[in-house]
Order: structure tokens, then sequence, then C-alpha cells
């Protein structure tokens, strides 16, 4: 008689046990890197603007005016200009959120990230840029 080789049924199903706990932690985490590449995306689209933005008020000329959901690619930008640039608090935003709910999916409409910068009039100091998103959990640092 040969002798049999191979795995027992509770080696398997010890087996099946150990990667259904790994998938169930590695899928949330997978799932939330991939929310907060997304967001990045939406970041980045606002790199021109911002250009623009810094570069009129270190020199003092006109600054972009308003945009009401201006689309670029896969995003929608919203752009508020402050009243007077010149003002002693001129504060800049600029909102920016995916162009429908299946463009860059798994994000939502909803899921917005805002950026605001304040100027101090005559000042030579450079725009600091401060970020909020709608849902913290995945917001870019």
């Amino acid at each position: 008689m040969k002798k049999q080789s191979g795995f027992t049924l509770i080696e398997l199903m010890i087996v099946v046990a150990i990667v259904a706990i790994l998938a169930a932690v590695a899928l949330p985490a997978y799932q939330n890197y991939t929310k907060k590449a997304k967001m990045t995306e939406l970041v980045a689209a606002t790199g021109a603007l911002k250009t623009q933005i810094e570069l009129c008020v270190q020199t003092g000329s006109n600054c972009p005016a308003d945009l009401d959901e201006e689309v670029r690619g896969n995003v929608k930008i919203s752009y508020t200009a402050p009243a007077d640039p010149a003002a002693s608090s001129a504060v800049f935003t600029i909102t920016v959120a995916p162009d429908g709910d299946t463009k860059l999916s798994p994000l939502k409409e909803a899921d917005t990230y805002t950026l605001s910068a304040s100027a101090a009039a005559n000042s030579n100091s450079p725009l600091v840029w401060r970020g909020t998103c709608a849902n913290a959990d995945y917001c870019p640092n």
C-alpha cells in the first residue's frame, strides 16, 4: 500500500482562514489609498491657478476673475477672487471636485477639496495655502 501525502482538511481550512483575515484587512486599506490618490489628483489640478494667483499678488497685477465650475479634465474648479486683492486681508479660495460621480471613482461630487490663502497688502511674503477636505479620512497632507 502506498503512503499518501498531502494536506489535511484542517490544514487547508487554516490557510483559507488566514487568507480571509488578510483580505479583510487589506481591502479597506487599499480603498482608502485609492481615494487618497484620486484626491491628490484634485489637488494637482489647482497648480496652474495657484501659480497665477501667487504671481498676481507678488507683482500687484490683476488677479484672475472668479471661475464658476470650470471643468479641466475630470475636475471641476471653482475660484472666488477677493473683491479687492490689494486690501489688507484679501482671501483667495479655490474649490475642486470630481466632474461627476464616475470620472474619479470612488470619489463622489460631494468629495471636495478647498484651498484658501490670505494675502497681506504690500507684503512680499508668499501666499500660504491651507487645504481642507469634505472627508478628512483621505485628505492629502
